[in-house]
C-alpha cells in the first residue's frame, strides 16, 4: 500500500504545474537579466568609442537588476500572502459565525462542478467534519500548495536567475572586439534568450517553437530601440 502511495505521489509530482511558482520567477528573472543589461550595453555602446563605459554600465545594470528583481518578487508576492492570510482569517470567522450558511456555500461549489445536489451535500458534511477550514481555504478561496504564495522562492529565483543572465552579455562586453560590440550583443543576447526561451518551454512543457518566437521578437524590439536611443544622441563618452 505504501508503495502505491508512492508511486501515486511521483506521478501528481511529474506535473508541470507543480513547477510553475519557481519556473515563472526563474524564467522572469534570466529574462529580464539577458535583455535587459545587453540593452544597456548596446545603448552606451551605440553612442561611445570606448570600452570602459560600457563595462560600467553593463555592470551597474546587472547588480542593480539583480536587487531590484529579488526585491520586487518578494514584495510582490508577499503582498498576495497578506491578501491570503486575510481571506483565511475571514473564513475562520465565517465558519466559526454561520457554519450552515457556510456548508451550504460549500456544497453549492461542489453542486455547480457537476454533482448531484445531494451528493454535493454529503461531500460537503464530509469534508467539513474532517477540515472545514482546509475545505473552505481549497475550494472555496482557491489556495492550495500549488498556488499559494512563497516570497522568498520567488525572490531568491528571481535575483540569481537575473544575476546569471546578466553576467552572459556583461562577459561580452569583457571580451569581444569593441568595433562590432553592438552586432556582437544582440547576437549572442538573441542566442542565449533562445536557449532560454526553449529550456523553459521544456521544462513548462509548452510550445517550444512559440517560446523561441516569443522571445526572439521581443528580444529583438528591445534591444533594437535601445540602440537607436543611442545612435540618436550619439554622444562620445569618456
Amino acid at each position: 500500500m505504501a508503495e502505491k502511495t508512492d508511486e501515486l505521489d511521483n506521478y501528481l509530482d511529474n506535473h508541470y504545474i507543480h513547477r510553475s511558482n519557481w519556473l515563472r520567477a526563474a524564467v522572469l528573472g534570466a529574462n529580464d537579466g539577458i535583455l535587459s543589461t545587453a540593452s544597456i550595453a548596446i545603448g552606451v555602446a551605440a553612442a561611445s568609442d570606448l570600452r570602459e563605459p560600457v563595462i560600467l554600465a553593463t555592470l551597474a545594470g546587472l547588480v542593480a537588476g539583480a536587487l531590484s528583481m529579488a526585491a520586487g518578487e518578494y514584495v510582490s508576492v508577499s503582498s498576495q500572502t497578506d491578501v491570503e492570510k486575510g481571506d483565511i482569517e475571514l473564513e475562520k470567522q465565517e465558519l466559526n459565525d454561520m457554519p450552515e450558511i457556510e456548508l451550504q456555500r460549500l456544497s453549492e461549489i461542489y453542486e455547480k462542478r457537476g454533482l448531484k445536489k445531494e451528493t454535493a451535500l454529503t461531500v460537503a458534511k464530509e469534508l467539513t467534519e474532517h477540515d472545514a477550514l482546509g475545505a473552505h481555504i481549497r475550494d472555496e478561496l482557491g489556495i492550495n500548495e500549488i498556488s499559494q504564495a512563497k516570497p522568498m522562492q520567488a525572490a531568491f529565483a528571481s535575483g540569481t536567475a537575473f544575476t546569471i543572465g546578466g553576467l552572459l552579455p556583461f562577459l561580452v562586453t569583457l571580451f569581444l572586439p569593441l568595433k562590432s560590440i553592438e552586432y556582437s550583443l544582440y547576437g549572442f543576447a538573441l542566442f542565449f534568450l533562445i536557449i532560454l526561451g526553449a529550456l523553459a518551454a521544456r521544462t513548462g512543457g509548452s510550445s517550444i517553437g512559440k517560446a523561441i518566437i516569443r522571445i526572439t521578437f521581443w528580444g529583438t524590439v528591445a534591444m533594437g530601440l535601445t540602440a537607436l536611443v543611442g545612435y540618436f544622441f550619439n554622444v562620445n563618452v569618456g
